[in-house]
C-alpha cells in the first residue's frame, strides 16, 4: 500500500519536553505523537509553558505555527484572557501550538522581545515572529486574528 502525498511529506516538530527536534509525517499530526526520546507527547492540546531557557529552542525547532501568550499572574486582563487561549491550544491542535511565558518569570525573553504590555499575543512559524497583538482578544476576534497572519511573511 503506497503513502498519500501527505503522509510522506514531514514536518519538524519540537518535543515540549525534552526540546529534541522530531520529524513527524504531516498526515500523522492528528494521531497525536509522541517523542522518541522521552515519549511525551509532541502536539498537547493545552497550552504549553515557555521559560528564558525554552523559548527559543522550542521555536526554533519547530516548523509548526505557535502562539505566544506573554502573560503575568499579576495581570487581570491575563487572567480573564487564559481560558480563551486555553480553549484555543485545544481548538488549533494539532496544525498550530500554543504556549505561554510568563514574562515575570522569564524576564529575559520579555525584555529582549520589547513586550511592553500583557497580555501580548505572537505568532511564530520556524522560530520567527510573524505578527504580535496586545489586550485581551475574544475567541472570534483570537481565531480571526490568527488565520490572517498564518500566511504572512516572517519579520
Amino acid at each position: 500500500m503506497h503513502a498519500t502525498a501527505s503522509e510522506e511529506r514531514t514536518i519538524h516538530c519540537a518535543c515540549p519536553a525534552c526540546l529534541r527536534r522530531v520529524r513527524v509525517p504531516v498526515g500523522r499530526l492528528a494521531e497525536e505523537p509522541r517523542c522518541p526520546a522521552c515519549k511525551q507527547a509532541l502536539l498537547p492540546r493545552a497550552p504549553l509553558a515557555l521559560d528564558d531557557h525554552s523559548f527559543d529552542a522550542f521555536l526554533g525547532r519547530s516548523e509548526l505555527p505557535v502562539v505566544v501568550d506573554f502573560w503575568a499572574p499579576w495581570c487581570g486582563p491575563c487572567r480573564s484572557f487564559a481560558p480563551i487561549i486555553e480553549a484555543a491550544a485545544d481548538e488549533l491542535a494539532p496544525h498550530v501550538l500554543v504556549a505561554k511565558l510568563n514574562t515575570d518569570e522569564a524576564p529575559v525573553t520579555a525584555r529582549r522581545l520589547q513586550i511592553r504590555s500583557i497580555p501580548t499575543i505572537a505568532l511564530y512559524r520556524a522560530g520567527r515572529e510573524v505578527a504580535r497583538q496586545s489586550g485581551v482578544l475574544s475567541r472570534a476576534q483570537l481565531r480571526q486574528w490568527i488565520a490572517s497572519h498564518e500566511g504572512a511573511p516572517a519579520r
